[in-house]
């Protein structure tokens, strides 16, 4: 038996088994319709990004998604964190562009 497979001292077993939302004291999230309202992509070096502009009962938001063969990481952004987040960005990009690099280590 693996460390995963041993039971919980809370009750509860592993996320991965299939009963595990019979455990859980929490009712099952319903879907939640969300409407695209635009999308767009780019390539950096080896990462694809995804952004994608959805909108849902709760209001508009930015979905930031980085795929890789078969994972999928995403952030999320309210729309009105949006004008934050790009000034943010810029600040990001102005100090990337200021600061000077560190020497790389000889042989990489």
């Amino acid at each position: 038996m693996i460390s995963n497979e041993l039971r919980s001292p809370f009750n509860r077993q592993p996320y991965h088994q299939p009963n595990y939302q019979q455990h859980s004291p929490y009712p099952p999230r319903q879907p939640v319709q969300e409407d695209t309202l635009k999308s767009g992509q780019i390539q950096i070096e080896r990462k694809m990004f995804v952004l994608t502009l959805k909108e849902n009962p709760r209001g508009r938001f930015l979905r930031i998604s980085e795929e890789n063969d078969s994972k999928r990481n995403s952030i999320i952004i309210p729309a009105t964190g949006l004008a934050d987040f790009k000034q943010l960005i810029g600040e990001m990009e102005k100090a990337s562009n200021e600061i000077p690099a560190k020497s790389k280590p000889a042989g990489t």
